[in-house]
Parts: C-alpha cells; structure tokens; sequence
C-alpha cells in the first residue's frame, strides 16, 4: 500500500494530480469523507468493484456502496430523472454528511452484478475528495470501510487502517484521525423521502 499524506483542508494541487493519475488506471484507494474513511475506487472499474467486496469479505448484493460525485450536476448523469422536490433537498444539504438513495440509469446499472437500481449518492464536505474528484474521468464508487458490515469507530484512524489493510489495498489518502460517525441516509426511490437512517447530519 502507497500511503500519501496530504493536508485535509489545502492539499498539494501537482499531488493530488498523481493520485488521480493511479486512481484513472484502476487502483483502489481509501480515502477521507466528512464521516469516516472509505474503501472506493471508478465506478466503471468493474474488477475493482469485485475486488472491494472481497476485501470487505461480502457479497456484491450486500455491500452497501455510493457514488462520491463532486456537485449534483454530475450526479444527474448517472441517476433517473431527479424529482423536483428531491433535487432541492439536494442542494440544501449538499456538500454534508448525507447519502440520498436515488434510482440509477442503465449506465451505473451496467457494472453490478444485479443490475443495480438503486444507488447511493454523496457530495461529502470534504475540499480533498472534492477536488480530486474534479480531475478523474468519472465519479467514485465507495463503501464504508468496515469489515463485519458495522460501523468500527477504529478505522477513522489511518494508523489502524494502515495496519489492517496494508497488504489489501493500494493507496491510502492520510488526512489524519477523522471525528465523524455516519451519514445521514434519505431514501429518495418513492413519493415521499423517508429517512432511514439518522446520522451525524442533522434533518430539519
């Protein structure tokens, strides 16, 4: 595993043009979010997506996995028509702690095994991700990092994270121990949203 440190807030531009670079060509990463550290890598790297359950150690229909998309214009590329009400949600609460389930298009769909029809969506408050998503050739695919499926408070830290995954993955993006917990999750897939999971992002 290459461990690459960078400053969460004013990451080094040429640096993160590097990463980018290994990232294009199907290497799978973890990497900060404004909840926890997360496990991703293209989301049309169809090796990769296989190569992040084994990994976890889950099956692809179990693994809970998000775009991290850099601004909701990007997001409608991906996903069907975003509902009016949904897509001002959206802007409201994103950049943040959310993760809004939004049914996918055939183009996300193509790269499950299930043909995927619903997926999550994420613009996480964090100025690395969001800039190094800026420069790649299509959004992440990620999962939280986790190994039994619950949330493990230890891998917001890279020591530990290092320590665990060093021999499984091939970059690590230090930013340091992170103090978050998880996302806020909103089930946007019916009429009505529904919140199904209350995070560290609050829902007024």
């Amino acid at each position: 595993m290459e461990r690459i440190q960078f400053h969460a807030d004013n990451p080094n531009k040429r640096d993160l043009k590097k990463l980018a670079e290994e990232i294009n060509k199907g290497a799978i990463f973890i990497f900060p979010t404004d909840t926890m550290y997360a496990l991703g890598c293209l989301m049309n790297q169809r090796a990769g997506i296989e190569k992040i359950c084994r990994i976890l150690n889950k099956k692809e229909k179990q693994t809970k996995m998000s775009l991290i998309c850099p601004n909701i214009s990007v997001v409608s590329k991906y996903t069907q028509q975003i509902d009016n009400q949904v897509f001002k949600a959206m802007k409201r609460y994103l950049p943040g702690p959310y993760t809004f389930i939004l049914k996918s298009n055939n183009y996300v769909q193509k790269y499950f095994k299930n043909n995927r029809e619903e997926i999550g969506i994420r613009i996480p408050h964090n100025i690395l991700i969001l800039e190094l998503l800026e420069i790649l050739e299509v959004p992440v695919i990620s999962t939280s990092l986790n190994t039994d499926g619950e949330f493990q408070q230890s891998f917001n830290d890279p020591e530990d994270i290092f320590t665990v995954f060093e021999n499984k993955v091939d970059i690590l993006i230090d930013t340091g121990t992170i103090i978050g917990g998880e996302s806020t999750v909103i089930d946007c897939t019916n009429e009505e949203m529904e919140i199904v999971r209350q995070g560290i992002g609050p829902i007024e």
